[in-house]
C-alpha cells in the first residue's frame, strides 16, 4: 500500500542569497504571506572564507540573519493572531519564543545564552510543552519552581541544585524582558515571584596555592597524559580556558623580541584576547620542532579529561576537587595575591566586566584576613 504523502507547512520566511560581482553573497529574506511574496535585503554579506577570521565572520553574519528572520516570523505570527495591538493575548508557544529570544541575543554577541536556552527549553518540554506566552503568570512560575525542586530529575538521575533552577528562571526573565520590549506581553511575570530559591550563597571558586601548584609540578601524571599536565600548568600561569587551549595553534603565539603573547578569539565569548605570556607559562609550552604554523600546540588534550586531572591532583596529595577550570581560578588568585590590580587581572582573563573578577579579589582579601588572624591565636 503506497505511503500517504504528508504536506509540510510552507515556511513564511526564508533566507536567500544573491551572488555579487566581488565574490560576496548578499543575504535577503523571502517573505510569503497571504499569497503575496516580498523580498527584504538585509545589508548583510557573506565573504569568501579564506581564513579562520572570515569563517567566524560569516558564522556571526548568519546568526544575525537568522535572528532577523526569527523576528519577522514573530511579527507575522502576532499579526495573524491579531495580537499586534493586543499583546496580553499572545498565543505563541513559550518554547518557540525562547528560540526567537536565543537568536536575537546571539546576534548581539551574547553567545552563552545558547546553552541555557537549550536547557530551559528541555525542562519546559518535560513539564508543560504547550504553554504559551500568555499562560505564564505568577502562579505558573511558582508551580514551575516547585516542579523543578521536587519532581524534576536530571539525566544523571539527580535533583537539580538551587543555582541551576535560578539559571532557568534567569533565562525566562531575560526572554520575557525582550517580550515586554516587543509589546508582546504587558509585564514580566518572573518579577512577581517571591521565592527563597533566589537567595543563593556566594559561588565558590576552587583554586590552588603556590605550594599546591609546586606539588603538581613534582608529581608525574599517568602515562600518555603528560601533555595534559603541561596544558594544565600552562593555564595556571596564563589563565586560558580549556576550550581555548584545545584549539591553540602555533599561529596564535606571537613573538616580539624576547616577549611572547597569545592572540586568539575566545571560544566562549567570541571576543579577542591579547595575552602576554610569562616565563612560567612559556616553560610549559611544548617544543615546536617541525610542527606547522596551523598545527595545534596541545593536540592530545581534549575536553574529556576530568578523571585524569582529579587523579593526578589526588596523587599529589591535594584534597580539593580539581578540574581543568581550577587552573584559571588559580591564575586569577595568584595574580591578585602577587599585587596585580583588579582591572589588569580582568583584562588578562578576558572578562567583559570587571565585576566578574571581583569574586577573586574577595577570595584574596579573605585569605589575608585569615593570615592576620593567626596573630591573635599566637598571643592568646
Amino acid at each position: 500500500m503506497p505511503r500517504k504523502k504528508t504536506s509540510k507547512a510552507k515556511e513564511p520566511v526564508r533566507i536567500r542569497y544573491k551572488d555579487l560581482a566581488n565574490g560576496n553573497k548578499s543575504i535577503y529574506l523571502d517573505i510569503y504571506q497571504k499569497g503575496k511574496r516580498v523580498y527584504e535585503f538585509l545589508k548583510l554579506y557573506l565573504v569568501p572564507e579564506t581564513s579562520t577570521e572570515t569563517k567566524i565572520q560569516n558564522e556571526n553574519t548568519l546568526i544575525a540573519a537568522n535572528a532577523i528572520k526569527s523576528q519577522r516570523i514573530l511579527e507575522l505570527t502576532n499579526d495573524v493572531a491579531g495580537i499586534r495591538n493586543n499583546s496580553h493575548k499572545a498565543k505563541m508557544l513559550l518554547i518557540d519564543y525562547l528560540i526567537v529570544y536565543r537568536d536575537l541575543q546571539y546576534a548581539k554577541g551574547h553567545h552563552s545564552v545558547k546553552q541555557w536556552v537549550a536547557a530551559t527549553i528541555h525542562v519546559i518540554k518535560l513539564w508543560k510543552p504547550n504553554a504559551t506566552l500568555r499562560d505564564v503568570d505568577k502562579q505558573w512560575c511558582e508551580e514551575f519552581i516547585a516542579w523543578l525542586l521536587n519532581d524534576y530529575v536530571t539525566f544523571k538521575g539527580t535533583k537539580p541544585n538551587q543555582s541551576t533552577v535560578v539559571n532557568y528562571l534567569k533565562c525566562l526573565r531575560s526572554a520575557f524582558n525582550q517580550a515586554v520590549d516587543n509589546d508582546i506581553v504587558a509585564i514580566n511575570p518572573i518579577y512577581r515571584v517571591k521565592s527563597d530559591v533566589f537567595k543563593l550563597p556566594e559561588s565558590k571558586r576552587e583554586f590552588l596555592t603556590v605550594e599546591e601548584v609546586k606539588k603538581l609540578i613534582d608529581t608525574p601524571i599517568k602515562k600518555n597524559y603528560e601533555q595534559l599536565k603541561s596544558a594544565f600548568l600552562f593555564s595556571c600561569f596564563c589563565g586560558l580556558r580549556v576550550s581555548d587551549v584545545c584549539k591553540l595553534t602555533w599561529r596564535d603565539v606571537i613573538q616580539e623580541n624576547d616577549q611572547y603573547r597569545v592572540e586568539i578569539m575566545m571560544t566562549k565569548t567570541k571576543q579577542p584576547l591579547y595575552l602576554p605570556l610569562n616565563k612560567q607559562a612559556m616553560r610549559w609550552l611544548p617544543k615546536r620542532g617541525d610542527a606547522l604554523i596551523d598545527d595545534k600546540i596541545f593536540p592530545r588534550v581534549s575536553l574529556v579529561h576530568r578523571e585524569q586531572i582529579t587523579k593526578w591532583a589526588k596523587d599529589a596529595g591535594i584534597t580539593k576537587h580539581v578540574t581543568y577550570h581550577v587552573s584559571r581560578h588559580t591564575f586569577a588568585t595568584l595574580e591578585l595575591t602577587m599585587g596585580a590590580d583588579l582591572y589588569t587581572t580582568s583584562k588578562l582573563l578576558g572578562h567583559k566586566n570587571v565585576n566578574t573578577t571581583t569574586i577573586y579579589a574577595k577570595i584574596v582579601n579573605r585569605k589575608k584576613e585569615e593570615a592576620v588572624s593567626l596573630l591573635d591565636s599566637a598571643f592568646e
